[in-house]
């Protein structure tokens, strides 16, 4: 018993430490509330588990850039290439919109550090729109599973908490480490169920197109900054080059296009200029439905200065690309021993 104390007295100390460096320096989700780069990550391409960070990938064999790239029409010459080969790289992989949106099937674990240099140059709009949703879809995604494994760890808590056992240690670190996180007060669990939730794909990835000028933006190139989210730190962010006069913030950077996704879902589950984007989707969890792009799109209007015509944009880009049938899209049951890192 009393090792057992001291040992927690030991954790909830180094807890302490790092909620007090938290505060100080906070995280993306203290980022201002409408909008979301240090030096660029390399081009790899990355695929795995839950755990942030890891670093496997579908295996993949370089390309020869001078092969048949399937009527893909980009610039010649070595930048236009990268575009071209992740094109490539895409349809080796059977990796195609249609297939996805029709269920026939999932999404490869394949997700890149950064965009394609080149993006802007595909002159087809049609297929540079699906090189970047191609891209981005499968980030969202992992970043939806690592949400579901601590919401199902949250719903597993709470009936122990409600069947009277008590939590062990670990569980213990693990929700005051949550609610510090998102915000809420201390065993909160309930609280903390309406903000760990996923962000419906199609709705993630029409804000990705809008706040990126599809993926083609200054912030997008210079440091992942997909979302547009904003940030009072100066070490942390891009000066916009047409600032307001007396305003001081810059555009969060990311060393990669993960984080930045991650950053954004943090966003929407803690601002608190979005509780009722997050009321709406407790609302549809409640009733039994499933999660609406749409509907929850509704709910952004203090996403952008633009208020109600942001939403009108964004759902009209959910209906004019066909987005809302990615809301049901999965990742590939692939297991990462099966899976290498390797580049372009």
């Amino acid at each position: 018993m009393n090792f057992e104390r001291g040992a927690l007295a030991l954790v909830g100390g180094f807890v302490s430490v790092l909620i007090a460096a938290a505060w100080i320096s906070p995280p993306a989700s203290g980022s201002a509330a409408p909008r979301a780069a240090l030096n660029k990550a390399e081009p790899m391409i990355l695929s795995g588990g839950l755990a942030p960070g890891a670093v496997t990938s579908e295996m993949i064999k370089p390309l020869d850039l001078e092969q048949d790239l399937n009527g893909f029409d980009v610039a010649a010459g070595p930048v236009g290439a990268t575009a071209g080969s992740l094109h490539a790289t895409f349809g080796r992989l059977g990796y195609h919109l249609d297939k996805i949106k029709s269920g026939d099937k999932p999404v490869p674990r394949v997700f890149l550090a950064t965009l394609p240099e080149d993006l802007a140059q595909v002159p087809e709009n049609k297929q540079r729109k699906a090189l970047f949703f191609r891209t981005m879809l499968p980030l969202v995604l992992q970043v939806n599973e690592e949400i579901l494994a601590d919401r199902a760890r949250l719903w597993k808590l709470r009936y122990s908490t409600g069947l009277g056992q008590k939590h062990t240690a670990a569980e213990r670190l693990w929700l005051r480490v949550m609610t510090e996180r998102y915000g809420v007060k201390a065993g909160d669990i309930d609280a903390l169920i309406s903000r760990i939730d996923i962000i419906p794909p199609a709705l993630a990835l029409a804000q990705a197109a809008e706040e990126s000028g599809w993926g083609t933006s200054r912030f997008a190139k210079e440091g992942n900054a997909i979302f547009g989210q904003w940030t009072f730190s100066s070490s942390t962010g891009i000066i916009p080059l047409k600032r307001d006069q007396g305003k001081n913030h810059q555009v969060k950077a990311f060393d990669s296009l993960i984080d930045s996704v991650r950053a954004y879902t943090m966003n929407l589950n803690s601002h608190r200029a979005y509780k009722k984007f997050r009321s709406a989707r407790q609302a549809i969890r409640r009733a039994g439905g499933p999660l609406d792009s749409r509907v929850l799109a509704g709910k952004l209007q203090k996403y952008s200065e633009r208020r109600q015509a942001y939403v009108a944009a964004l759902r009209n880009l959910i209906d004019f690309n066909g987005l809302s049938p990615l809301d049901d899209a999965r990742l590939d049951d692939g297991t990462p021993e099966e899976k290498i890192a390797s580049a372009i």
